[in-house]
Order: structure tokens, then sequence, then C-alpha cells
């Protein structure tokens, strides 16, 4: 069965991927769109492997306040290039893991952030292995990923940190 304009651009719109791969997905996937989201998803995971050892010097600082002003945060996100950190993308990208810290209070980033005379830090203290506020079903280091294969450069989390009153 071919695969339609009309079936590419619903898939394009779902997923943010190139006319191309969405197009091959479709046809992979026998013009099924979740079989093609999926096989699209993995292929996005896929190059965000590939991107891991890029350099990013590049990026933004994001804010987050929550409503009533008595907790904040601040997100250093970092990408390749100064042309995906001022896309809508990597800004909601940035605004959302703000707003992830603000809301679970992370304490680490990551296992290799973790100093070394600490022990029994569980995955709930790492911002990177922390579930998601938004979509239960991915962790933090999904959302990045999935963002990675989305925009096309590494993405990292350099840095956090969250603010409430009275602590």
């Amino acid at each position: 069965m071919p695969v339609t304009a009309a079936q590419v651009k619903e898939l394009r719109d779902k997923t943010g991927a190139g006319i191309m791969d969405s197009k091959r997905a479709l046809e992979e996937s026998e013009g099924d769109i979740a079989k093609a989201e999926a096989i699209l998803n993995a292929k996005g995971l896929a190059s965000a492997a590939k991107k891991a050892d890029r350099s990013t010097s590049e990026g933004l600082v994001v804010s987050y306040i929550h409503t009533g002003g008595r907790v904040g945060s601040m997100v250093e996100l970092n990408c390749e290039t100064d042309f995906v950190a001022r896309t809508d993308d990597f800004g909601t990208l940035g605004r959302n893991i703000a707003m992830q810290v603000a809301a679970m209070n992370p304490i680490y980033l990551d296992r290799d952030s973790i100093p070394e005379d600490v022990e029994d830090v569980k995955d709930e203290e790492l911002l990177i292995e922390q579930e998601y506020i938004r979509d239960s079903s991915m962790k933090i280091t999904d959302l990045v990923k999935e963002s990675i294969g989305k925009l096309g450069e590494n993405i990292r989390i350099r840095r956090f940190s969250r603010f409430e009153l009275g602590e």
C-alpha cells in the first residue's frame, strides 16, 4: 500500500522527523502510524548514542518560578550550536527540565556527579533518572534522548539549582 502525503504530514507533526525519515518509517510499518512512530523513536535513540561524544559548548540557562513564587529553579542546558539553542523545541526542553527540578528536588545530576564520600543514592535523587512529571512512562534521560533525535545535536544538562523560600 502506497504511503500518502497526509500520512507523512501526520507523522511529521507528531514526531518532528524529516519528510524522508517519516516516509521510510511509514513504508516499513505498512502505513501504521503508531508503528512508524516507534521506528522513528528507535532511530532517534540510536542517533543519540552516536552523538554522545560531540562537544556541547552552546545552549541556554533556563529558569522556572512556580506559581506563588516560593520555589524556583535554573538549569544550564547545552547543545552543539547556537542555532539549535535558539529553537522553540530546545527552549521548551529547558523549561520542562527546570520545572522537573522545581517539582522533584533532585540532589545530583547523574551517578558521575555524586561525590566519592556519598553512598546509597537512590535513583529518585538523580535528575537524569527521575520519572518525568509530565509523562510518567519516560525518565528525564529519555526526554533528552528524544530531543537529541528530534533536533539532531548532542544535548546535555550541565548543572541545575533549586531555590525554595525558607531553605
